[in-house]
């Protein structure tokens, strides 16, 4: 699990129940894209919640959601 610790001591990250995150403190979780189908059966990452592009269209859901994890971690984190 890859965290971000900002100077105000807040900290993000990509929520998984990989680690306890109720030892840091208060959590404030807030959805950071949108994975959804298209009207064709395919699937887009809406990333518009922290500032980024729409990725896709996808044929596979699971597709969709590997490059959804792959843009945070990389512009996000």
């Amino acid at each position: 699990m890859q965290m971000l610790i900002q100077s105000d001591g807040s900290v993000r990250c990509l929520y998984s129940e990989e680690l306890d995150l109720h030892g840091l403190g208060r959590l404030a979780i807030a959805r950071g894209s949108h994975v959804e189908p298209t009207d064709s059966g395919q699937w887009t990452a809406d990333i518009s919640p922290v500032g980024g592009p729409v990725l896709g269209p996808f044929i596979n859901r699971s597709d969709a959601l590997d490059a959804e994890r792959q843009w945070l971690e990389q512009h996000w984190l």
